[in-house]
């Protein structure tokens, strides 16, 4: 990873990338989106604070446990000052996200047990199928694509 000197307090957007491993495209992305900042040089040139490494780094974290764009958006909108998310300030949005991260694994786990028996019976029915129509009572009782009557 390409050390940059302490003496540099602003980064180019192609300096960002490589010490944050994320593309430009997708640094161009985040910054459409609000998520990251920067400012224009008298060329139009981007230039980003040293603090948007951990921005970025926060923004990855957040998407590797399946956090969306928009939720990300909304926890850093919330920091004062639009400042760079602290160990605190991740301790929390953590925390706040660990009960959608829980449901969201419960339901995978769900789809996982019931995936090898669904596609055994080989109807993928969208009227009682457990994988297509997940609360559908009669798709507990039938197997196929019975309608009943």
């Amino acid at each position: 990873m390409p050390q940059i000197p302490l003496k540099v307090h602003e980064l180019t957007v192609g300096q960002l990338s490589a010490r944050s491993g994320v593309a430009v495209s997708a640094l161009h992305f985040y910054e459409a989106k609000g998520l990251i900042t920067s400012r224009r040089t008298s060329g139009n040139q981007r230039r980003y604070g040293r603090d948007a490494l951990r921005r970025v780094a926060f923004i990855r974290a957040s998407q590797r446990v399946g956090i969306p764009l928009a939720a990300i958006g909304d926890a850093l909108a919330k920091l004062p000052d639009g400042r760079t998310p602290n160990r605190a300030d991740w301790a929390r949005l953590s925390e706040d996200w660990r009960t959608e991260l829980d449901e969201r694994i419960t339901r995978l786990i769900n789809l996982r047990d019931r995936l090898d028996s669904c596609i055994g019976c080989g109807c993928l029915s969208l009227d009682s199928c457990a994988l297509s129509n997940p609360e559908d009572r009669i798709g507990d009782r039938v197997n196929g694509s019975f309608l009943g009557g």
